[in-house]
């Protein structure tokens, strides 16, 4: 068994949360609040950002030219192509995307991008690896998980939201994390190897957080309703 597929099965119980939270259920079901999906939205977008500066972090990292064109190329990904499902959600609730921009990370959100950049300065190449891959790792198996239980066609709601993660490509920038993860686990001590299960652990419990936060609308104490940016 490889080192990501024991981290598969380790973190199987928060899989299966993630695919029965309701916000995710919800967008199989094409019923999800639109101020959840606004809150998703405005959080998410600012969680990518940060996500690209810690593919920037991997550049710095990187002692090969192959890890340095990796992380260029997953940071143009990010940077591009992950508009698309955030533009399918903005669709459903009729809000311009750039209207969801600049505004700050709620709590758990904040707290995870910390944990990501923490991880990913004070550890290794695989520790940042590790501390990354619950993301694109569980949107992957979302968009599999929703399409074989709702067998969604183009005229459902989220259609191309489901399609976008569920496709090949996406399954490729998952694939390719994966391995090279396997391939640094392999060269690792027993006690990297521990701070990589750990980091993945976390970042697999606070997708889940993220869904609830979303669909909670959470906010800062005494920061209910604040919209300034």
């Amino acid at each position: 068994m490889s080192f990501t597929e024991e981290l598969r099965r380790e973190n199987n119980d928060i899989f299966n949360a993630i695919f029965n939270h309701p916000f995710v259920d919800g967008i199989g079901k094409g019923d999800v609040p639109h101020d959840s999906i606004a809150h998703y939205v405005k959080a998410d977008y600012e969680y990518l950002n940060a996500f690209m500066h810690i593919y920037g972090i991997g550049i710095s990292k990187s002692n090969d030219r192959k890890d340095i064109k990796y992380f260029n190329e997953q940071i143009s990904f990010t940077m591009n192509s992950e508009a698309h499902p955030h533009q399918n959600f903005c669709d459903v609730i009729g809000a311009g995307y750039d209207e969801l921009h600049g505004y700050p990370l709620p709590p758990t959100a904040d707290h995870y991008v910390k944990h990501m950049m923490y991880h990913a300065q004070s550890g290794g190449l695989g520790e940042l690896l590790a501390v990354m891959l619950p993301c694109p790792w569980t949107y992957l198996e979302i968009g599999r998980h929703l399409m074989k239980k709702y067998q969604p066609t183009p005229r459902d709601t989220f259609y191309p939201w489901i399609e976008f993660y569920a496709n090949e490509d996406f399954e490729t920038l998952s694939e390719a994390m994966r391995t090279r993860l396997d391939e640094l686990a392999d060269q690792a001590s027993e006690a990297e190897r521990k701070r990589m299960k750990e980091a993945f652990r976390k970042s697999c419990q606070l997708e889940l957080k993220f869904w609830e936060m979303a669909y909670t609308c959470e906010s800062w104490p005494h920061e209910e309703g604040v919209t300034t940016k």
